[in-house]
């Protein structure tokens, strides 16, 4: 790491310590999406993280996107997932659309004046996303898209939609990748969903109906976007378990603090070498998550050939270990970790959600597996 690279963590750090902690449980208990903390965050480069300069963006690696998202989970893990979705978006724009496309949309997104939500998923399509039924239909120099998208985070506050819609034949072949702004007539949100944990961060579905955006609102050549799609989800799930892992990080810094000061038969719990067990295979868990984290997003930099396969595997591993760690650190607290002022309910809950999203941790099995059987 270079001096650049450690006061750029460290300026993450910073603004995580004092922007973050600090409300995570407000924000959680009041289900509050904080806008005005994420336009600060935009201040300090977060909204476009690997975003080319040109357009607004910081240009840094995915490998020092890996540290940052660590640290800002660290703060709050529902606002690190998503910025971490918005990176998606905004990169996802930078690079495939156009000149025209990138100057419209991207410099609000990097600077975070303008949030972006990724809207994939359906009620019938999840995990098989080929299957998506949202249609856009070709009308002169316009689409005209129908369809709903479910589990939208951030739905409603967004100023950009990436829209995957059918305008082709049955298949990942006839997908495009189309931006939808927000406020074009017929664009419409759900309820906010009740969810188990990500309570500081709105999760709707997205409903077009008759929504009627310019052919060139369309990122890349018709028939590119599930391809695009998947290009996306390769980084954000490497993002998404940086931010299990800062999530459980802190977690366990809890479980440290905790043991020390608890007295149980007349000794600290740290004493206990059961105690000491449970929280050196919780330190081997995170630091083998981080390595995989870190070797899948240097392929992501370099664009290796066993990319996808590195960036499940990385999920799959750092998302399942990093609620498992969180859990422990429950655990260790015994009834307080339960309570909700110690915040570590709070983590576990909200790093559930990490195994499912971004592909569940089911398919990522299947891809590594697959890469593994056909050489792929």
């Amino acid at each position: 790491m270079t001096e650049e690279r450690d006061a750029l963590i460290e300026a993450v750090r910073e603004f995580a310590d004092a922007e973050l902690a600090p409300n995570a449980e407000r924000w959680d208990a009041e289900q509050h999406f904080p806008i005005d903390t994420l336009r600060l965050a935009g201040q300090l480069g977060l909204g476009g993280v690997y975003v080319r300069e040109d357009v607004g963006g910081s240009g840094l690696s995915r490998l020092d996107a890996v540290a940052m998202f660590e640290e800002l989970a660290k703060g709050d893990t529902t606002i690190a997932a998503y910025i971490s979705i918005h990176n998606m978006v905004a990169w996802m724009i930078d690079t495939f659309g156009d000149d025209a496309q990138r100057e419209r949309w991207v410099p609000g997104l990097a600077a975070m004046t303008d949030l972006g939500s990724y809207c994939l998923t359906e009620p019938g399509a999840g995990s098989d996303a080929a299957a998506i039924t949202t249609s856009a239909r070709r009308d002169g120099d316009d689409y005209v898209i129908n369809g709903v998208k479910q589990f939208v985070s951030g739905a409603g506050s967004s100023a950009v939609y990436i829209v995957m819609a059918r305008t082709g034949e049955p298949g990942a072949g006839g997908i495009s990748a189309i931006v939808v702004p927000d406020g074009t007539p017929g664009l419409g949100f759900g309820r906010n969903e009740e969810k188990m944990g990500w309570h500081a961060q709105p999760t709707r579905q997205v409903i077009l109906d008759d929504v009627r955006v310019p052919v060139a609102n369309r990122l890349g050549a018709e028939g590119d976007g599930f391809g695009i799609a998947m290009r996306g989800l390769n980084g954000g799930r490497v993002n998404m378990g940086a931010c299990s892992v800062g999530g459980a990080q802190w977690a366990l810094d809890q479980a440290l603090r905790y043991v020390h000061e608890r007295e149980t038969f007349g000794a600290p719990l740290a004493s206990n070498q059961s105690i000491l067990f449970t929280l050196a295979d919780m330190e081997t868990e995170l630091q083998a998550a981080r390595a995989l984290l870190q070797r899948a997003a240097v392929k992501l930099d370099e664009g290796a050939p066993d990319v996808v396969s590195a960036c499940a595997m990385a999920k799959r591993f750092a998302t399942d270990a990093a609620f498992s760690v969180a859990n422990s650190a429950l655990q260790l607290h015994g009834g307080y970790g339960y309570l909700r002022e110690y915040g570590i309910e709070r983590v576990v809950r909200d790093l559930r959600v990490h195994q499912i999203l971004e592909g569940t941790n089911e398919i990522m099995r299947l891809i590594v597996g697959r890469n593994l059987v056909h050489g792929g």
